[in-house]
């Protein structure tokens, strides 16, 4: 669970100066935003359609289609593969509940259900970073259809460049898309900063030169001098 502004505590890692970089990188789930307890609108969508579940139930089933959807998300590069995608995420969830439903046709009313909410103090770390001359872009292994969710939360203007794992075709810690960041932001690998909250984030920067934070992003910004 995340705690506190922008993000939750871990060990404290040895920082560039503010002078030394030039843009910085940032992972956005866990990092910046989060999921709302999907739960109750799950149980509620699942009941509409004739269906008694427990929460715990619900619960174990959102469980199985998220441990699905992670590794798979560089899958959904388009509008087609994001509904492909969709689709056999939607089956995850109704087998695991034992729900014999279509799953095609359920897939976009539980994707309607996931709501995405910020990490407290999200918007006020981003705003703290541009105001010290800071370039921002997200990197992220989620499905193209980030783009949209960044833009719901109100982060997308901070961003100059958005890149995912599906339009690259490979996940962090796989260096390619650090390396894709770095190319569109015009700068060498010595001059950016990640910030991310797992140790994908930390694996993948590191392989493509990049210095690393851990989250909380409050805490990366206090210790920036």
């Amino acid at each position: 669970m995340l705690s506190g502004p922008c993000g939750n505590g871990s060990p404290r890692h040895h920082l560039p100066l503010l002078a030394q970089i030039d843009a910085v990188t940032l992972d956005l789930y866990g990092t910046l935003v989060t999921l709302r307890d999907p739960v109750p609108k799950l149980v509620e969508l699942v009941r509409a359609h004739g269906l008694g579940r427990t929460a715990d139930a619900i619960k174990t089933g959102f469980e199985a289609e998220f441990a699905y959807y992670s590794p798979h998300s560089h899958e959904g590069r388009d509008e087609q593969s994001v509904a492909d995608l969709n689709t056999r995420c939607a089956k995850v969830f109704l087998d695991a509940i034992g729900a014999d439903l279509p799953p095609a046709e359920f897939a976009p009313l539980y994707v309607a259900a996931l709501e995405f909410e910020l990490v407290p103090g999200a918007t006020e770390c981003v705003q703290a970073l541009r105001s010290r001359g800071l370039e921002l872009a997200a990197v992220t292994n989620w499905d193209v259809t980030v783009r949209d969710r960044l833009a719901d939360v109100g982060l997308a203007p901070f961003f100059s460049h958005l890149v995912t794992s599906a339009e690259v075709g490979a996940r962090k810690p796989d260096p390619a898309v650090f390396r894709r960041v770095l190319d569109l932001l015009g700068i060498p690998a010595d001059r950016a900063l990640h910030v991310g909250d797992d140790e994908d984030d930390r694996r993948g920067a590191a392989a493509a030169g990049m210095s690393f934070a851990p989250a909380p992003l409050a805490r990366v910004l206090a210790e920036l001098s």
